[in-house]
């Protein structure tokens, strides 16, 4: 049996700027409006999505670029005043009754502050199950923009990028593999891309169709 190499993982996340984004049909319309958000109505933008489409990327170029605290529904509790908010997976507040009434709260002093507030979900506003009625409603009066799930173009420039900086040679034959079997989200070709890697790197192989072909099985198996 070959030695394999020791491998740390110094794999610090997905990138989240704005030169990290890569543009496609599959965005052109989130990402036009997430940058017209001067023009947002009332200052209020649902970003709805799948995971892995991107709503989180785009939500922190636009925090970036408006100065915005950066929330997410899972932990959200009333932050202190700022100049916008952006909250991201908004409908994971729904069914707990401190982080509604904190939305419900937040959107308040927002709209007294002329503050603009951006919030993603996986869906629109009327499945979410929120149980607070005046949550509820200003939620539904909210404009709403959808991000696609990620077509073969954004998902090969993802995988290519991502290889590029991991400074892994991923040839046509090994691309087109991956594209025809991975899952179909941006957060899976980082997923992807991060285990062949590691395969390569431990065992001291260039990257091939097979060893893509062996990363995708043992992916699936846990």
């Amino acid at each position: 049996m070959g030695a394999r190499q020791l491998v740390l993982d110094l794999d610090t996340g997905p990138r989240l700027g704005r030169e990290d984004f890569m543009p496609s049909q599959a965005n052109a319309a989130a990402l036009e409006a997430v940058d017209g958000w001067q023009e947002w109505p009332d200052l209020r933008m649902i970003l709805a999505g799948p995971g892995g489409s991107g709503r989180t990327h785009l939500a922190a170029i636009w925090a970036a670029d408006a100065g915005a605290a950066h929330l997410s529904g899972h932990t959200l509790a009333l932050p202190e005043p700022a100049r916008a908010y952006a909250v991201d997976d908004a409908d994971a507040a729904a069914g707990n009754a401190a982080r509604e009434e904190a939305l419900f709260h937040l959107l308040n002093r927002a709209a007294a502050q002329r503050a603009p507030v951006l919030m993603t979900a996986r869906d629109t506003p009327g499945t979410w199950g929120i149980a607070l009625p005046d949550l509820n409603s200003r939620l539904l009066a909210c404009a709403v923009t959808r991000l696609d799930r990620p077509d073969d173009t954004l998902l090969y420039m993802t995988l290519v990028k991502l290889g590029d900086e991991r400074q892994l040679a991923l040839d046509t034959a090994t691309l087109d593999f991956l594209l025809a079997r991975m899952d179909r989200s941006l957060s899976s070709a980082h997923r992807v891309i991060a285990a062949l890697d590691h395969a390569a790197v431990s065992r001291q192989k260039r990257v091939s169709r097979a060893l893509a072909a062996e990363v995708l099985a043992q992916m699936q198996t846990r």
